[in-house]
């Protein structure tokens, strides 16, 4: 029998014998829309597998509350964990915590601090990020024709595809084709689109004068755009981009607000968990980074990704 399990009922999951297909998963909040589309994805797929029972649990943000959730199901006997973590500089402890009980582990999405030194038992399903902000700036720079202010909005820092897609933004913006491009203010919103809007919001009361917003996701670019719309700035002004290619990116780009936008397969990245974690709970070899390609979206290509990353 297949079961998948939302938050709270981890007495159910206890309370039946772990089978081959016995996973848990954490992820880092469930108030997140790339997460969101993760966690569907995730689901989904565990749908379409036979004798594949799948837990999934809201860590809510708390690194403390997602070391907990770890525990329980090593107590609850699964056979594998799957990891979306709230601090990728906190994945060494979850590491071992599931290393000494011998029950493996993957990481879904966000990369460890310890990705180069995994246990045999342990692996990583993600995008590269080092071509998320590659190529959202490099299109942001060929549409402002290497010239020009920007403002860089970024995820949260203690998140290693925050710091990664904005070292992305700043080495982009240092090449001969980009260097005319300044960077007049950075600053987090958290990945959140209310944050995004209230950040830029400040900026414009401020007086800061840019052409384009670089931000580390979606919803904060579209946070900016709202702000930006509010207070009566037009889009055909400012060039703005965001990454992930939510449902709501692609209506903003289909509506001229949002130039911008990287395709991060969630749905993919599901999958690849789950067959990752099932491999290794059957002892099978798994590589350590399984990367799942970005693509860059634009205008001119956009109806190829709608309904990709659906909520």
């Amino acid at each position: 029998m297949k079961k998948i399990i939302i938050g709270g009922a981890m007495a159910v999951l206890m309370s039946t014998s772990a089978h081959a297909g016995t996973i848990g998963a954490s992820m880092a909040v469930f108030d997140d829309k790339f997460g969101t589309l993760l966690r569907n994805g995730m689901e989904e797929y565990a749908n379409t597998l036979e004798s594949v029972d799948l837990q999934i649990e809201d860590a809510q943000n708390d690194v403390a509350k997602q070391q907990s959730q770890v525990q329980n199901f090593i107590a609850a006997g699964v056979d594998a964990i799957i990891v979306q973590p709230v601090d990728t500089d906190a994945t060494t402890v979850i590491s071992k915590i599931a290393a000494d009980a011998g029950v493996p582990l993957v990481y879904v999405n966000r990369e460890p601090v310890n990705v180069d030194t995994l246990p045999q038992t342990q692996a990583f399903v993600a995008s590269n990020e080092v071509d998320s902000g590659t190529l959202q700036t490099q299109e942001v720079c060929r549409l402002l024709n290497g010239k020009g202010k920007a403002v860089v909005i970024i995820g949260e820092l203690s998140n290693q595809a925050a710091r990664m897609r904005t070292k992305d933004i700043h080495d982009v913006l240092a090449t001969d084709k980009c260097k005319g491009i300044e960077i007049v203010e950075e600053q987090t919103a958290n990945w959140q689109r209310t944050q995004g809007a209230d950040l830029m919001t400040n900026w414009l009361s401020a007086g800061f004068e840019f052409d384009a917003v670089i931000a580390n996701n979606d919803e904060m670019a579209i946070g900016a755009i709202q702000a930006l719309k509010a207070a009566g700035r037009s889009m055909d002004s400012v060039v703005v981009g965001g990454i992930d290619a939510t449902d709501d990116a692609l209506a903003a780009m289909a509506a001229e607000e949002l130039d911008v936008s990287v395709f991060q397969d969630a749905i993919g990245q599901g999958k690849g968990s789950i067959d990752a974690a099932l491999k290794l709970a059957k002892g099978e070899p798994v590589k350590k980074k399984i990367y799942i390609p970005f693509e860059l979206v634009t205008k001119e290509n956009l109806a190829k990704f709608q309904g990709k990353n659906r909520p």
